[in-house]
């Protein structure tokens, strides 16, 4: 059970507590000032290990808590919090990461659903970019971090409109033999935007692509103003899960393809990294023959280069001409007969 601080403690003789912004199953988080640093404010994350578990490792989870730890603060990237901090007090671990000022996405979907409208898709694929640069960022350390929850709560924008993915509270890093992960936390995301494979205490079966399918919820989220169908229930009903465009006709089918593609069931199905996923999204990259369509998983197409769906349809098209052709044709004959 997580000791909660009050406005005014103070940590490691450093850090001023100004209020609670943010709690969860895996801990708190803080707004804090720096005493040392005049008007520094930081983000100061208290992670709830459960170190009243019998069956908890106290030294095996400080020495991954400290492992992690170090692995976050090295990274640098404008798309993430950067860590300047991370200690142990009273038996609790804390993170010290850069306030991020802004409103989360999970904010922005609620206006536009106050409001009655949709995301205009353009800012919701700049939005997109941004992710993916910092998720191409993540992967490609070594070894690769993953985030393991990317939700609208969990991305925020800042006043200049730079986008902000937070909250490493379950992330974790592979194995140098990539065949494990180790974690700092056990968690499994928010179920909205979890995989299926998430949802098992083996962290071994979770990769970059286990990001790709919560990013890809998180955009259906966004272009939709409502969050998708969870992954349990569309493993038992595939049918569930209802096309962006269905609710939403403004977007696009080649975004509503790419979407559903990240969002397939089976990592194997999914883009295999960010690049892949990100051509596909909003460059010229293939997507898959098999078109991940709500109820429609199986539906295929040609290797497309940007416009295998209006070959499809030009090829139907051509198809039902010819039969109409001949049909008229017999149709003339038996006339003249």
């Amino acid at each position: 059970m997580l000791n909660i601080l009050k406005p005014g403690d103070i940590l490691r003789e450093r850090y001023r507590i100004l209020d609670m912004i943010g709690q969860g199953g895996m801990g708190s988080i803080y707004q804090a000032e720096d005493i040392r640093l005049e008007g520094r404010i930081t983000a100061i994350k208290q992670i709830d290990t459960d170190l009243n578990n019998p069956s908890h490792d106290i030294a095996q989870t400080r020495l991954q808590f400290q492992r992690e730890a170090s692995t976050l603060a090295r990274l640098d990237h404008p798309n993430l919090p950067k860590v300047s901090d991370y200690f142990t007090e009273d038996g609790r671990d804390f993170l010290v990461m850069d306030f991020v000022p802004g409103y989360d996405l999970r904010q922005v979907i609620d206006k536009a659903n106050r409001n009655g409208e949709f995301l205009p898709e353009r800012q919701v694929l700049d939005w997109a970019g941004q992710i993916m640069d910092a998720l191409a960022y993540l992967h490609a350390q070594e070894p690769p971090v993953l985030h393991r929850d990317i939700k609208p709560g969990n991305i925020k924008v800042t006043p200049t409109g730079t986008i902000k993915l937070v909250d490493f509270g379950l992330v974790k890093v592979m194995s140098p033999d990539q065949t494990r992960t180790i974690t700092i936390v056990q968690g499994r995301g928010t179920a909205y935007y979890t995989p299926l494979e998430q949802y098992g205490e083996d962290a071994g079966h979770t990769d970059g692509r286990s990001d790709l399918y919560s990013f890809g919820a998180t955009l259906y989220h966004l272009l939709t103003n409502r969050p998708p169908i969870e992954a349990k229930q569309r493993f038992l009903t595939p049918s569930a899960l209802i096309r962006p465009s269905e609710i939403n006709n403004g977007v696009a089918e080649r975004t509503e393809r790419a979407v559903l593609w990240a969002m397939s069931m089976h990592p194997d199905d999914r883009p295999p990294h960010v690049q892949a996923l990100r051509d596909a999204m909003l460059g010229h990259g293939r997507i898959p023959s098999r078109v991940f369509r709500a109820g429609l998983a199986n539906a295929r197409f040609g290797e497309d280069n940007g416009e295998e769906f209006e070959t499809y349809l030009a090829t139907g098209n051509i198809i039902l001409a010819v039969i109409a052709t001949i049909l008229l044709a017999i149709a003339v004959v038996i006339t003249l007969t």
